[in-house]
Protein backbone atom coordinates (compact mmCIF):
# COMPACT_ATOMS: atom_id res chain seq x y z
CA UNK A 1 0.00 0.00 0.00
CA UNK A 2 1.03 3.61 -0.29
CA UNK A 3 0.23 6.51 2.24
CA UNK A 4 -1.10 9.46 0.79
CA UNK A 5 -3.49 12.55 1.29
CA UNK A 6 -5.89 14.20 -0.75
CA UNK A 7 -4.82 17.47 -1.48
CA UNK A 8 -8.15 19.41 -1.31
CA UNK A 9 -7.13 20.66 1.76
CA UNK A 10 -4.60 22.96 0.41
CA UNK A 11 -6.47 24.72 -2.38
CA UNK A 12 -4.41 28.09 -1.50
CA UNK A 13 -1.17 26.25 -2.25
CA UNK A 14 0.37 24.95 -5.86
CA UNK A 15 0.94 21.70 -6.74
CA UNK A 16 4.68 21.90 -6.11
CA UNK A 17 4.15 23.50 -2.47
CA UNK A 18 1.67 20.74 -1.70
CA UNK A 19 4.25 17.65 -2.87
CA UNK A 20 6.99 19.22 -1.46
CA UNK A 21 5.05 19.40 2.16
CA UNK A 22 3.78 15.53 1.13
CA UNK A 23 7.71 15.03 0.88
CA UNK A 24 8.54 16.62 4.28
CA UNK A 25 5.91 14.74 6.07
CA UNK A 26 7.00 11.35 4.68
CA UNK A 27 3.91 10.83 2.90
CA UNK A 28 4.18 8.16 -0.44
CA UNK A 29 1.24 9.94 -2.95
CA UNK A 30 -1.37 12.73 -3.05
CA UNK A 31 -4.69 12.37 -4.91
CA UNK A 32 -4.93 15.43 -6.80
CA UNK A 33 -7.80 17.52 -7.47
CA UNK A 34 -8.88 18.52 -10.78
CA UNK A 35 -11.92 20.75 -10.87
CA UNK A 36 -12.35 22.87 -13.85
CA UNK A 37 -11.68 26.62 -13.66
CA UNK A 38 -14.61 29.03 -11.81
CA UNK A 39 -14.55 27.92 -8.98
CA UNK A 40 -16.57 25.50 -6.35
CA UNK A 41 -20.02 24.01 -7.09
CA UNK A 42 -20.48 22.86 -4.21
CA UNK A 43 -19.25 22.75 -0.44
CA UNK A 44 -15.50 21.49 -0.51
CA UNK A 45 -15.38 21.92 -4.22
CA UNK A 46 -13.54 23.64 -6.75
CA UNK A 47 -9.70 22.88 -5.64
CA UNK A 48 -8.05 22.70 -9.11
CA UNK A 49 -4.07 21.70 -8.53
CA UNK A 50 -3.76 20.46 -12.12
CA UNK A 51 -6.07 21.96 -14.63
CA UNK A 52 -6.76 19.28 -17.51
CA UNK A 53 -9.32 21.42 -19.69
CA UNK A 54 -6.48 21.92 -22.27
CA UNK A 55 -3.78 19.36 -20.69
CA UNK A 56 -0.97 18.74 -23.23
CA UNK A 57 1.60 16.30 -22.73
CA UNK A 58 4.38 18.92 -22.48
CA UNK A 59 2.43 20.26 -19.34
CA UNK A 60 2.21 16.23 -18.03
CA UNK A 61 6.06 15.91 -18.70
CA UNK A 62 6.19 18.87 -16.11
CA UNK A 63 3.88 17.31 -13.52
CA UNK A 64 5.69 13.97 -13.46
CA UNK A 65 8.93 16.33 -13.43
CA UNK A 66 7.51 17.69 -9.87
CA UNK A 67 6.91 14.62 -8.46
CA UNK A 68 10.06 13.09 -9.34
CA UNK A 69 11.97 16.21 -7.73
CA UNK A 70 9.59 15.60 -4.54
CA UNK A 71 9.85 11.63 -4.95
CA UNK A 72 5.70 11.80 -4.48
CA UNK A 73 3.30 10.07 -6.60
CA UNK A 74 0.26 10.71 -7.53
CA UNK A 75 -2.41 8.06 -6.67
CA UNK A 76 -5.14 9.68 -8.87
CA UNK A 77 -6.79 12.43 -10.14
CA UNK A 78 -9.81 13.63 -8.48
CA UNK A 79 -13.16 15.25 -9.73
CA UNK A 80 -16.40 15.29 -6.96
CA UNK A 81 -19.06 17.32 -9.04
CA UNK A 82 -22.20 15.75 -9.24
CA UNK A 83 -23.10 14.26 -12.89
CA UNK A 84 -26.68 13.49 -12.01
CA UNK A 85 -27.57 16.85 -10.46
CA UNK A 86 -31.09 18.22 -10.78
CA UNK A 87 -29.29 21.41 -11.93
CA UNK A 88 -29.20 20.72 -15.68
CA UNK A 89 -25.70 22.67 -16.01
CA UNK A 90 -23.93 21.55 -13.09
CA UNK A 91 -24.57 17.83 -14.40
CA UNK A 92 -24.21 18.69 -18.06
CA UNK A 93 -20.62 20.10 -16.47
CA UNK A 94 -19.76 17.24 -14.88
CA UNK A 95 -20.26 14.88 -17.32
CA UNK A 96 -18.26 16.94 -20.14
CA UNK A 97 -15.37 17.34 -17.36
CA UNK A 98 -14.96 13.98 -16.41
CA UNK A 99 -13.79 12.77 -19.82
CA UNK A 100 -11.26 15.41 -19.93
CA UNK A 101 -9.80 14.31 -16.27
CA UNK A 102 -9.73 10.72 -17.75
CA UNK A 103 -7.65 11.85 -20.73
CA UNK A 104 -5.03 13.54 -18.28
CA UNK A 105 -4.68 10.47 -16.73
CA UNK A 106 -3.35 8.74 -19.27
CA UNK A 107 -0.87 12.04 -20.06
CA UNK A 108 0.75 11.25 -16.30
CA UNK A 109 0.81 7.65 -17.02
CA UNK A 110 -1.78 6.62 -14.32
CA UNK A 111 -4.57 3.93 -13.57
CA UNK A 112 -7.19 5.83 -11.23
CA UNK A 113 -9.39 8.52 -11.53
CA UNK A 114 -12.14 9.33 -8.78
CA UNK A 115 -14.95 10.83 -8.68
CA UNK A 116 -19.28 10.83 -7.67
CA UNK A 117 -21.69 9.04 -9.40
CA UNK A 118 -23.77 11.89 -8.48
CA UNK A 119 -27.90 12.33 -7.71
CA UNK A 120 -30.47 13.87 -8.49
CA UNK A 121 -31.72 14.90 -4.92
CA UNK A 122 -35.32 15.64 -5.88
CA UNK A 123 -36.14 12.24 -7.62
CA UNK A 124 -36.44 8.81 -6.02
CA UNK A 125 -33.98 6.07 -5.64
CA UNK A 126 -35.40 4.25 -8.77
CA UNK A 127 -35.86 7.34 -10.91
CA UNK A 128 -31.68 8.07 -10.04
CA UNK A 129 -30.77 4.30 -11.21
CA UNK A 130 -33.01 5.01 -14.37
CA UNK A 131 -30.60 8.31 -14.92
CA UNK A 132 -27.65 6.67 -13.90
CA UNK A 133 -28.01 3.80 -16.15
CA UNK A 134 -28.26 6.94 -19.17
CA UNK A 135 -25.58 8.46 -17.98
CA UNK A 136 -22.64 6.75 -16.82
CA UNK A 137 -21.88 3.49 -19.27
CA UNK A 138 -20.86 6.11 -21.49
CA UNK A 139 -18.22 7.78 -19.01
CA UNK A 140 -17.77 3.86 -18.17
CA UNK A 141 -16.78 3.22 -22.11
CA UNK A 142 -14.37 6.03 -22.29
CA UNK A 143 -12.18 5.35 -19.41
CA UNK A 144 -12.10 1.18 -20.82
CA UNK A 145 -10.89 2.85 -23.81
CA UNK A 146 -8.58 4.61 -22.00
CA UNK A 147 -7.43 1.69 -19.79
CA UNK A 148 -8.67 4.04 -16.73
CA UNK A 149 -10.24 3.00 -13.50
CA UNK A 150 -12.67 5.33 -12.43
CA UNK A 151 -13.54 5.06 -8.34
CA UNK A 152 -16.63 5.80 -6.56
CA UNK A 153 -16.29 7.17 -3.68
CA UNK A 154 -19.51 6.76 -1.35
CA UNK A 155 -19.87 9.67 0.14
CA UNK A 156 -23.75 10.12 0.59
CA UNK A 157 -23.54 13.96 0.40
CA UNK A 158 -26.41 14.60 2.88
CA UNK A 159 -27.42 18.08 3.85
CA UNK A 160 -30.23 19.91 4.82
CA UNK A 161 -31.15 20.63 1.35
CA UNK A 162 -30.73 17.43 -0.15
CA UNK A 163 -32.16 15.32 2.53
CA UNK A 164 -32.67 12.25 2.80
CA UNK A 165 -31.64 11.08 -1.11
CA UNK A 166 -28.33 13.18 -1.01
CA UNK A 167 -26.30 14.05 -4.36
CA UNK A 168 -24.77 10.65 -5.00
CA UNK A 169 -26.03 7.39 -4.91
CA UNK A 170 -23.73 5.25 -4.08
CA UNK A 171 -23.83 5.32 -0.26
CA UNK A 172 -24.44 1.84 0.62
CA UNK A 173 -23.49 -1.91 -0.70
CA UNK A 174 -26.96 -2.54 -1.45
CA UNK A 175 -26.75 0.33 -3.96
CA UNK A 176 -23.17 -0.41 -4.30
CA UNK A 177 -24.40 -3.88 -6.54
CA UNK A 178 -26.90 -2.91 -8.45
CA UNK A 179 -24.49 -0.27 -9.43
CA UNK A 180 -22.46 -2.97 -10.75
CA UNK A 181 -24.59 -5.04 -11.84
CA UNK A 182 -26.38 -2.24 -14.37
CA UNK A 183 -22.42 -1.42 -15.67
CA UNK A 184 -20.20 -4.65 -14.62
CA UNK A 185 -16.94 -2.89 -16.36
CA UNK A 186 -13.86 -4.09 -14.55
CA UNK A 187 -12.89 -0.63 -14.92
CA UNK A 188 -15.62 0.91 -12.94
CA UNK A 189 -15.13 0.80 -8.78
CA UNK A 190 -15.03 2.47 -5.68
CA UNK A 191 -12.71 4.95 -3.77
CA UNK A 192 -13.95 3.65 -0.60
CA UNK A 193 -14.21 6.39 2.43
CA UNK A 194 -15.01 4.12 5.77
CA UNK A 195 -16.10 7.32 7.55
CA UNK A 196 -19.11 7.51 5.32
CA UNK A 197 -20.49 4.57 6.37
CA UNK A 198 -19.72 4.88 10.03
CA UNK A 199 -21.92 8.34 9.77
CA UNK A 200 -24.31 6.13 8.73
CA UNK A 201 -24.15 4.06 11.33
CA UNK A 202 -22.84 1.22 9.32
CA UNK A 203 -20.07 -1.15 9.91
CA UNK A 204 -17.50 0.41 7.98
CA UNK A 205 -15.11 -3.03 7.28
CA UNK A 206 -17.51 -5.73 6.63
CA UNK A 207 -18.03 -4.60 2.58
CA UNK A 208 -14.80 -4.69 2.39
CA UNK A 209 -14.82 -8.67 2.18
CA UNK A 210 -17.47 -8.83 -0.32
CA UNK A 211 -16.27 -5.40 -2.73
CA UNK A 212 -12.44 -6.04 -2.39
CA UNK A 213 -11.82 -6.53 -6.01
CA UNK A 214 -13.87 -3.19 -6.43
CA UNK A 215 -11.57 -1.13 -4.30
CA UNK A 216 -9.25 0.86 -6.54
CA UNK A 217 -8.55 3.50 -3.98
CA UNK A 218 -9.38 4.45 -0.44
CA UNK A 219 -9.78 7.65 1.56
CA UNK A 220 -8.96 7.59 5.58
CA UNK A 221 -11.11 10.21 7.13
CA UNK A 222 -12.82 9.05 10.58
CA UNK A 223 -15.75 9.94 12.18
CA UNK A 224 -17.17 10.45 15.87
CA UNK A 225 -20.45 10.04 16.28
CA UNK A 226 -21.63 11.72 18.89
CA UNK A 227 -24.19 9.31 20.79
CA UNK A 228 -26.22 12.02 23.15
CA UNK A 229 -26.78 14.12 20.34
CA UNK A 230 -27.27 10.59 18.56
CA UNK A 231 -29.84 9.44 21.28
CA UNK A 232 -31.71 13.39 21.66
CA UNK A 233 -32.20 13.63 18.09
CA UNK A 234 -32.11 10.14 16.78
CA UNK A 235 -30.91 8.53 13.60
CA UNK A 236 -33.41 10.10 11.17
CA UNK A 237 -31.80 13.40 10.96
CA UNK A 238 -29.20 14.90 8.98
CA UNK A 239 -26.45 12.65 9.56
CA UNK A 240 -23.47 15.50 10.21
CA UNK A 241 -25.96 16.97 12.89
CA UNK A 242 -25.00 13.87 15.10
CA UNK A 243 -21.61 13.12 13.60
CA UNK A 244 -18.65 14.99 13.62
CA UNK A 245 -15.66 14.38 10.88
CA UNK A 246 -12.04 13.77 11.93
CA UNK A 247 -8.57 13.16 11.29
CA UNK A 248 -7.30 9.40 11.44
CA UNK A 249 -7.06 8.36 14.94
CA UNK A 250 -9.56 11.05 16.58
CA UNK A 251 -13.06 9.13 15.77
CA UNK A 252 -14.30 5.88 15.88
CA UNK A 253 -12.79 3.66 13.42
CA UNK A 254 -10.67 1.13 14.28
CA UNK A 255 -7.82 1.49 11.55
CA UNK A 256 -6.02 -1.15 12.45
CA UNK A 257 -9.08 -3.34 11.61
CA UNK A 258 -9.65 -1.41 8.62
CA UNK A 259 -6.22 -2.07 7.08
CA UNK A 260 -6.09 -5.71 8.11
CA UNK A 261 -9.38 -5.97 5.89
CA UNK A 262 -7.53 -4.60 2.90
CA UNK A 263 -4.52 -6.42 3.50
CA UNK A 264 -7.18 -9.87 3.48
CA UNK A 265 -8.63 -8.96 0.18
CA UNK A 266 -5.40 -8.12 -1.69
CA UNK A 267 -5.54 -4.38 -2.02
CA UNK A 268 -1.98 -2.36 -2.96
CA UNK A 269 -3.06 0.82 -3.57
CA UNK A 270 -3.40 3.98 -2.21
CA UNK A 271 -4.74 5.25 1.35
CA UNK A 272 -5.57 9.22 1.11
CA UNK A 273 -6.22 10.61 4.24
CA UNK A 274 -8.84 13.14 3.86
CA UNK A 275 -9.06 16.04 5.62
CA UNK A 276 -12.14 17.83 6.54
CA UNK A 277 -11.85 17.96 10.79
CA UNK A 278 -12.90 21.47 11.54
CA UNK A 279 -10.60 21.37 14.26
CA UNK A 280 -7.94 21.78 11.78
CA UNK A 281 -8.85 24.24 9.82
CA UNK A 282 -7.34 27.70 9.18
CA UNK A 283 -3.05 28.07 8.91
CA UNK A 284 -1.16 26.41 6.60
CA UNK A 285 0.37 25.00 10.02
CA UNK A 286 -2.47 23.95 11.41
CA UNK A 287 -3.28 21.74 8.51
CA UNK A 288 -0.10 20.77 8.24
CA UNK A 289 -0.28 19.48 11.95
CA UNK A 290 -3.25 17.35 10.66
CA UNK A 291 -0.95 15.27 8.21
CA UNK A 292 1.67 15.15 10.66
CA UNK A 293 -0.82 13.32 12.93
CA UNK A 294 -2.67 10.81 10.76
CA UNK A 295 0.47 10.25 9.02
CA UNK A 296 1.74 8.68 12.50
CA UNK A 297 -1.48 7.09 13.33
CA UNK A 298 -1.51 5.19 9.70
CA UNK A 299 2.31 4.62 8.99
CA UNK A 300 3.16 1.93 11.40
CA UNK A 301 -0.16 0.08 9.65
CA UNK A 302 1.46 0.78 5.89
CA UNK A 303 4.67 -0.55 5.57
Amino acid sequence: MQLGFVSAIFGDLSLEQVLRHASDIGYDCVEVMCWPPGGPDRKHGGVMHIDVTEFSQAQADNVLALCEKYRVGISALGYYSVPLSADVEQAKAACEHIPKVIDAAVKLGLGNVNSFVGANHTLSLEENFKKFAEVWPALVKHAEDKNIRIGIENCPMLFENSWPTGLNLARSPAIWRRMFEVIPSPNFGLNYDPSHLEMQLMDPIAPIQEFGSRIFHTHAKDMRVNRDELNDMGSLVVPMQRSTAKIPGLGDINWGKWIAALTDVGFDGAVCVEVEDEAFEGSVERRLQSLAISHNVLRPLIA
